[in-house]
């Protein structure tokens, strides 16, 4: 009677507990489409619902009734009636089997209803959960990152940045979804749910950052890459994992904790076994570009992926906070320390590349240098991460961070200075070493004064080193004209005491040592105004203030010089032979230095250019005899030139002399041939109205 009784109160908490998981799955499957064994499972669940309500109402009925042998009876021979039923323990291995019947099958529908539902979510979806700031224009997530970082800050302060999650389950399947996993849970099916939902949640996490474009490179891969290439993947890889952590991770949070709300450590184990995979897949990429070689173009790449792994950290230690995401959490840190150390040893190597670089690269103009450029433009984007660097230093090492920034940068120019002295030796030509010292000195001032690196620097280094500008200047002047001033200012006479630059006296001074200074000033001019007009002085201020410096120094001497011994060579014959240029001429040619003009432009000497303006003037005057004399004295000092000038000048000066002389002969009846002492070559070329390098023997 005992046993009966136990196992009647065991088979009705049996009974009940089944009754309330049949009630549960019916309510279940009610929401959901019926397939045709799914409506079968439910006929069946009804029928079984039917027999535990008879055998329960049994169980009540002899509860009710006073415990007598006659009730025993009754009670013993309901069972022993039903052929279903022939003991309690059948009945209960009956409900044991429709219990496992009915979880296996919620398991399926569980199953079925997450796969169907955790699709990979498209990359312009989680483009439009980004703020507008961020949102790519053209669906490259590098477009996202193409503003400056200084824009990019204006933007976060003047914008609140607001991320919008994207729905990686329907909401309205959430509770639904919840309520299945409680229930396989309670039947002791917790590991089924665990496979079932990482199976669908991995998958679909791993597509969508597929889709995105993420992938796992390793540092073999990352060094065969082209810099184009691997800059862009870096770009890239930024913009990915901030979608990564502020989209997806916790995305995939918000639903892990909705589906599993009430079951903490089975939430947190879903949790980290779903994101896994992609964490280690997006951290690949950080660990081989922080172990690939450094080079000074990295630094800034550097810079960008510590910054966005330092403005992750917070949202990682939350959304990877349980004990199950423990490797993860460990991972991200490890990565920014990394890129950090990084980033400052290739910092600290950039001074030493600067100092020891040995390019070749020449610049014959004098400008500035590539080399130059390269490393006050490095400097000067290196104040757009300017905490970045600070932050940096702060961590590896002690002491005021300014001031060790400050310092590097210091000796970074240095570097950058002492480079540009050996490069400045590479020129045969004195003057145009101290110009190319000039226009690098002077930018690179100009361009720290108009930067921050002024603030970090500081005025004294800026005042110091204009300074240095001003002496290569005035180096410049000492060396370039110094020699053509002393035409004009040689002191002393053969055999008398008279000079060319005191006093208004020419006592002692022969007209053949004037008509000889003359000569050697516009050899000495013309060769200079040649030369020089190829140089270059970038900066529009200081070719100006060059140009006028001259100026003050050779025209006053100038101007001098003609007014004192300018009447002994106008009072003789052929004045136009020596006082070639007037002041105003001067001038005006000195306008045209340092315009950088190319190298191989056809430029006429003066020669060619007094030759002709003669030759036009015989056309209007019948006193050839005189003009024929100047142009012979004209064609023989070109022929003496010959071998001082570039030839590819003096062949299409010559030919241009020969053009008009020709013409000028087919006028005059070739009067003025009689040149007496005119190579006969060069008269047959002139005939022949064309000069080559065949005929100039």
């Amino acid at each position: 009677m005992g046993a009966y009784a136990a196992a009647m109160e065991t088979l009705c908490e049996r009974a009940a507990l089944m009754r309330e998981s049949m009630q549960k799955t019916q309510s279940i499957t009610d929401n959901m489409l019926r397939t045709h064994s799914i409506r079968r499972a439910h006929e069946n669940i009804d029928k079984t619902l039917k027999a535990a309500e008879v055998i329960l109402n049994q169980f009540d009925r002899s509860r009710q009734l006073p415990r007598s042998s006659g009730s025993t009876e009754e009670y013993r021979s309901f069972f022993s009636g039903n052929k279903g039923f022939k003991s309690s323990i059948g009945v209960v291995n009956q409900a044991n089997n429709l219990l496992a019947k009915a979880i296996f099958k919620l398991e399926e529908e569980f199953r079925q209803l997450l796969t169907s539902y955790s699709k990979p979510v498209e990359p312009d979806r989680l483009f439009d959960c980004l703020p507008n700031s961020m949102r790519p224009s053209t669906g490259s997530p590098r477009d996202g990152e193409s503003n400056s970082k200084k824009s990019s800050d204006q933007n976060k302060s003047s914008e609140t940045i607001v991320y919008q999650l994207p729905t990686l389950i329907p909401p309205r399947l959430l509770p639904l979804l919840h309520d299945m996993t409680q229930q396989m849970i309670q039947a002791g099916h917790q590991q089924q749910v665990s496979i079932i939902y990482r199976e669908a949640r991995s998958a679909a996490l791993e597509q969508t950052l597929k889709k995105l474009g993420v992938e796992r490179l390793g540092k073999e891969d990352v060094q065969k890459m082209q810099w184009e290439v691997l800059e862009a993947k870096i770009g890239n890889w930024i913009h990915f994992m901030r979608i990564a952590v502020k989209l997806l991770f916790a995305g995939e949070k918000k639903v892990c904790d909705e589906i599993f709300e009430g079951n903490d450590n089975l939430r947190d184990q879903c949790f980290a076994e779903v994101t896994a995979n992609g964490v280690a897949m997006l951290l690949s990429f950080g660990e081989a570009i922080a172990k690939s070689k450094r080079s000074p173009e990295k630094l800034f790449v550097l810079l960008d992926m510590y910054e966005i792994m330092r403005e992750l950290q917070p949202e990682m230690d939350v959304i990877f906070g349980s004990k199950f995401c423990g490797e993860m959490r460990e991972a991200s840190i490890v990565l920014t320390k990394r890129l950090a150390q990084t980033a400052q040893e290739t910092f600290g190597d950039f001074e030493e590349a600067v100092e020891k670089d040995a390019t070749k690269t020449a610049v014959l103009d004098g400008t500035v240098h590539p080399l130059t450029s390269y490393v006050i433009n490095y400097v000067k984007f290196l104040f757009d991460y300017h905490s970045t660097l600070l932050q940096l230093f702060k961590e590896f090492h002690e002491g005021d961070a300014e001031e060790q920034l400050a310092s590097i940068t210091t000796r970074i120019m240095q570097a950058l200075q002492t480079n540009l002295d050996g490069k400045s030796k590479q020129y045969k030509d004195p003057a145009l070493t101290q110009l190319f010292l000039m226009n690098n000195m002077h930018y690179i001032v100009r361009s720290v004064r108009r930067s921050e690196a002024k603030d970090l620097l500081g005025d004294d280094w800026v005042q110091i080193h204009r300074r240095v500008v001003q002496q290569h200047a005035n180096q410049y002047k000492r060396i370039a004209w110094s020699k053509i001033l002393q035409c004009l200012s040689i002191q002393g006479t053969q055999g008398g005491s008279g000079s060319f630059g005191d006093g208004g006296s020419t006592a002692g001074v022969s007209r053949a040592m004037v008509k000889d200074r003359f000569k050697t000033f516009n050899m000495l001019f013309e060769e200079i105004h040649q030369r020089q007009s190829q140089w270059t002085v970038p900066d529009s201020e200081l070719r100006e203030s060059l140009r006028l410096a001259v100026a003050e120094v050779l025209l006053p001497a100038y101007r001098s010089f003609i007014r004192r011994f300018g009447p002994m060579i106008e009072g003789g014959k052929n004045p136009q032979k020596y006082i070639r240029y007037t002041p105003e001429d001067l001038e005006r040619m000195l306008a045209e230095f340092f315009e950088g003009k190319t190298w191989n432009e056809p430029r006429r000497s003066s020669h060619s250019v007094d030759s002709l303006q003669l030759i036009n003037g015989l056309k209007n005057t019948s006193k050839l005899d005189s003009y024929c004399e100047m142009i012979k004295d004209d064609i023989i000092a070109l022929m003496e030139e010959l071998n001082s000038k570039q030839v590819e000048f003096i062949y299409r000066e010559a030919n241009g002399v020969a053009h008009s002389l020709a013409q000028c002969c087919q006028n005059f009846d070739r009067e003025f041939m009689q040149f007496g002492t005119v190579p006969n070559s060069l008269l047959a070329a002139i005939v022949a109205n064309d000069v080559t390098t065949s005929s100039i023997t």
